[in-house]
């Protein structure tokens, strides 16, 4: 198992390269992550949804997501609320208070469930834990870290953060403050996000192994450059070069922000736009996904961004909404489960959105339709592929650009998606098109001619190809930074 001293201490990015590490040797491996707090989703095959993180790392194995891999997602939706999935599936939404009281044992019966299954199928599974293993608050209530160790006999390397400062006191005060027959859980340290001269750190490794008595097996430098998305909103940052600028508005519940990825790899900069003003010289402009559509419809107009996605259109910059940001671009938004009542869209497409209670996880295909306009034109009667999650359904006036001819293992024949103003503006539920090599081209050469600039040739990879390269890559970083054998060691001699 891989815990952290403090949240985004890497625990996720460290699990996913030893997934991908441990598989090239031949072993079936699998990840977990009991509990996942996270608005970063992917779905299954058979319909519900897991934290992405957990679908990258089976990724990284060349596993398709199973719901075993992260049994308990709390997708946050404010105020100290979370919608709790179980097994793929909402059960409710709870405030934490009432969750730690009253659910978490629940919770716990499935994560161990599913837990044992995998132990049963898998030679290797490697854990991650959430957050701290040490938060005494709420120590008895934590399913997410040592007592998923316990249940799978599984020895803990404490993963610290050297980018934070103070990574030592770090290491040394988690172990000091467990409780003394938890503590020797932890079998193994290590210090993540080292930047410069590794070697100025010996005697910092020196110290740890006095002081706690447990090997060091590792200082990883800085990983730079990898495509592959981070779990939640610390990881956020502005990234890609080119000529092409793509303002992503940063919602305060964004949900999916992995949907921009791949961008990167066409020559384009994506910008997390926290103030109107951000969106100044972009070239397209992004409603993200979001897990609170009608709070996050009040921060842009609180924010003024109402406004100047208005002016944006009236300039005639291509606006895309995706899922809950489609929802936005609307006239009306009926609701009968986030909030009680109506409210008013952004009104720049011809489409009403009622919400429901049932909720829409499926991995899915779409067929362009022969006279989508827009980006969609060059790849009409062509197949894409995405992902829904949402909950609601969205009438639209005009042609849709789309149709979903499958959604997870089930064919089917829905329309998707709605445009206006001959497809400058456009939006759709589909989560991952720009993993799709064909919609993303298709998107950025159209830009691209909008600007006066010349189309991209060559083949488009697919994201999936991307993040295989980058798995690999982050393997090698490990095989090179880590001590893998001691680590295969204590792996082997268990608790």
């Amino acid at each position: 198992m891989i815990c952290g001293t403090t949240s985004d201490a890497g625990k996720s990015l460290l699990v996913t390269g030893l997934c991908r590490l441990f598989s090239r040797r031949g072993l079936h491996v699998a990840p977990f992550k009991s509990q996942n707090m996270a608005l970063n989703a992917y779905t299954t095959r058979g319909g519900g949804e897991i934290g992405l993180a957990q679908a990258l790392q089976a990724e990284a194995c060349d596993l398709d997501p199973d719901l075993r891999f992260n049994p308990v997602l709390l997708k946050p939706q404010g105020d100290s609320r979370s919608q709790v999935i179980v097994m793929g599936r909402p059960v409710a939404f709870l405030g934490a208070r009432d969750y730690h009281l009253d659910f978490c044992e629940t919770a716990w019966k499935a994560a161990d469930e599913a837990l044992q299954s995998l132990r049963r199928e898998y030679d290797l599974i490697l854990l991650e834990g959430a957050g701290s293993p040490a938060e005494m608050n709420i120590y008895h209530r934590d399913i997410a870290n040592l007592r998923a160790a316990r249940a799978a006999s599984a020895p803990v390397l404490l993963l610290g953060d050297i980018e934070r400062g103070g990574v030592i006191a770090s290491l040394v005060g988690t172990l000091e403050v467990l409780p003394r027959e938890d503590r020797g859980l932890i079998r193994a340290l290590a210090v993540n996000k080292f930047r410069g001269d590794v070697s100025l750190f010996d005697d910092g490794r020196s110290y740890l192994e006095e002081r706690t008595g447990l090997p060091f097996l590792g200082v990883i430098p800085y990983a730079a450059g990898l495509s592959i998305p981070a779990e939640d909103s610390l990881g956020i940052r502005d990234f890609g070069s080119g000529p092409l600028r793509i303002a992503v508005i940063a919602l305060p519940h964004m949900a999916n922000f992995s949907d921009f990825d791949a961008f990167a790899d066409e020559g384009c900069r994506i910008r997390f736009a926290k103030d109107p003003s951000d969106l100044e010289g972009a070239d397209c402009i992004v409603l993200p996904g979001t897990k609170t559509t009608l709070a996050d419809l009040r921060f842009l107009r609180a924010k003024g961004f109402d406004r100047a996605i208005e002016e944006a259109a009236g300039r005639g910059v291509p606006l895309w909404g995706i899922c809950g940001g489609y929802q936005m671009l609307g006239r009306r938004l009926v609701d009968g489960v986030e909030e009680e009542g109506e409210a008013q869209g952004l009104g720049l497409l011809e489409a009403t959105t009622f919400f429901s209670p049932q909720k829409a996880a499926f991995p899915a295909e779409a067929r362009v339709a022969d006279d989508a306009p827009g980006p969609f034109s060059a790849i009409r009667g062509q197949t894409i592929r995405g992902y829904e999650i949402h909950s609601g359904l969205t009438s639209a006036d005009s042609p849709p650009p789309l149709r979903l001819r499958r959604r997870g293992e089930e064919t089917t024949d829905v329309a998707d998606g709605a445009t206006a103003r001959e497809g400058q503006i456009f939006g759709t539920y589909l989560h991952g098109l720009a993993d799709d090599p064909l919609f993303r081209r298709a998107l950025v050469n159209w830009l691209r001619e909008r600007k006066g600039l010349t189309p991209l040739t060559g083949r488009a990879r697919s994201g999936h190809e991307m993040r295989l390269e980058a798995y690999d890559r982050l393997a090698d970083h490990l095989e090179r930074n880590l001590d893998v054998e001691r680590l295969e060691r204590i792996i082997e001699k268990g608790l």
